[in-house]
This record gives structure tokens, sequence and C-alpha cells, in this order.
């Protein structure tokens, strides 16, 4: 039986090793403020595990995984792209990533409790096929939906991202995936410059909700409100969230203007639409987030909600 007073945590200190060159955005110290963030609060605090070899393959070509493995330094960096960098802890960072959504979707099926934070580093939504991008190496949670899917036999499962850059790495993994339903909101035009809502899915399965710079908290709640109808009737089995933090006003990436008591809007509604249609069960982990402060006060409000509803 699921225990509904709990929540879990899952991290790890290895997450701190992905060292991104001085100035990079994606920087180690966003994990530290999500720590300091969550330091006051009763979670059940678990070590993120590596993810093996096979479950990156569940979405990614051993080619390039073999390709991330060959770049990784010895000391200082390599450069993957023009924002996307490997230090030498990089791909254990990547690994535990995985891991821990991989991890916390394991818990949260064997009913150990409802809902699950992953607060690791780097990201993963803008990872493609076979393409590192946007500071994230492996699709963290577009891996984590196939385990569902695969290794569990779910039937549906839904993936909602709602941080401030379109999430087309999740969008390109999951394309042909008709189990799969995604939905993203975001800034339009911003990088990476996908998520139209033309953009639908080999199935009818992805939902984009392109919003304009410095539309607020209001635009946000006008079209998450009717995509989450739209979840309610695709009926998943479990809903997996890819949590960026960076359309909050402070964030220096971005535009969408967004308050702390946006994200707790929306992840209230998130977790409300979960107890109707999986038991209640989600699973988030943390993407985007630049501004410090920001970041730790979204992430508060964030787990704090779903802890509320559990």
């Amino acid at each position: 039986m699921t225990d509904i007073g709990r929540m879990l945590l899952f991290s790890h200190e290895d997450c701190l090793g992905h060292a991104e060159p001085p100035g990079h955005p994606e920087q180690a110290a966003r994990l530290m403020a999500v720590e300091r963030a969550l330091a006051g609060f009763d979670l059940d605090r678990r070590a993120a595990p590596l993810a093996g070899r096979d479950e990156v393959l569940r979405c990614h070509p051993a080619g390039y995984v073999a390709q991330v493995e060959a770049a990784l330094p010895a000391d200082g960096w390599a450069m993957l792209d023009g924002d996307t960098w490997l230090a030498p802890g990089s791909l254990t960072a990547a690994l535990r990533a995985v891991g821990g959504v991989c991890a916390a979707v394991d818990a949260v099926l064997a009913g150990e409790a409802k809902r699950a934070f992953i607060a690791c580093r780097p990201p993963g939504h803008h990872a493609e096929t076979a393409r590192a991008m946007g500071f994230c190496l492996f699709g963290s949670v577009a891996i984590a939906a196939k385990r569902a899917l695969d290794h569990h036999r779910l039937s549906r499962v839904a993936v909602l991202d709602f941080d401030v850059h379109h999430g087309n790495g999740t969008q390109d993994l999951l394309w042909d995936e008709s189990r799969a339903m995604f939905v993203s909101s975001h800034e339009m035009p911003l990088y990476p410059g996908t998520g139209a809502a033309r953009e639908t899915g080999a199935h009818g399965q992805v939902v984009n909700l392109p919003l304009r710079a410095g539309s607020g908290g209001a635009a946000m709640r006008a079209v998450w409100a009717p995509a989450l109808a739209r979840v309610r009737d695709f009926a998943p089995d479990l809903i997996l969230v890819s949590a960026g933090f960076d359309a909050h006003a402070d964030d220096p990436l971005a535009s969408l203007e967004w308050e702390v008591e946006d994200f707790r809007w929306l992840t209230a509604a998130i977790c409300d639409l979960a107890d109707q249609v999986c038991g209640g069960r989600v699973v988030s982990a943390l993407e985007g987030g630049y501004d410090l402060p920001a970041l730790g006060a979204s992430v508060a409000a964030h787990v704090d909600e779903m802890m509320r509803r559990a």
C-alpha cells in the first residue's frame, strides 16, 4: 500500500561534479540552492543510483552514448556544443540524473510513495536522440517514461514540461511513442526554436503551448487548464514532470514573468489531475532555473504543494 504521508527526494553529491566553465548558468550552485531550499522539509531522502547503460539505450543509440563517453576529458572541459560542456565528472552526474528519475518511477509504482522529486543535474529535456544540446546529455525524463512503459508495462504515461524553454529533446525521443503524451509550455520565440502548436507528434499525442514574452502567470493558467483536460482524457497511469523554474520573473535567460505562486498553482493542478487519473502518482525532475534565489523559492513551493496533496 502507498504511504500517503511520504514524499521521496532523490539526489546525489556526484551531480555537483558536473563542473561547467566559469560563468556558465547551469552551475553546481543551482543544486546547492535547491538543497538549501529543501533542508527543512520532511522528505524520504534517497541516493540517486547510477543508471546502467541499458537504461540510457532505451532512448539513445549506442553510438551516441559512446561519443559522449569518448569526449569525456581527463581534466578541464570538452565542448559538445556551444552551450553544453563535459567535465571529468559529467558522465557520472548524468547517469545519476537518469538513475534518479528511474528509481523514483520504480518506487512510486511499487507504492512506496505517491510523489517524488529528483534534485539532480545536468538537466535532460533538450537532449535529442543522438545530440547533446542546451546543457543536456541524456533525456532523463523520457528514459524514465520508456522504463515505465516497457519495464513496468504501463499502458500510458504523460510527461508535462513547464520549463521556459521547449523540451525539444523529450519531444524528439517520444515523437513516435503513442503511449506517451507530451505537453510543453514555453516562451516563444526562444531557444531552441521548436515547440510550435502545429508540432503534434506522430500520433497527435504532443501538445505544445507557446507563450509570448512578458505574458505572465495568467496566460500560463489559461493554456494549461485545457491542456490538463486533454491529459485527463488520455488517462495516463503515471505523470512525469520536467520541472524547470526559469519562467520566473527574475530568471536571466527568459521573460515569461511567472511568480512563485504560479509554480504552486500549476503543481496543485497537476497533483489534482493525478489524483483523478493515476492514483496520485507524480514523479518530478529538476530541469532549468538560473536565478538562485528564485530557483530555491520556486522548488520549495513545488515540493511543498506536492507534499500537501500527497
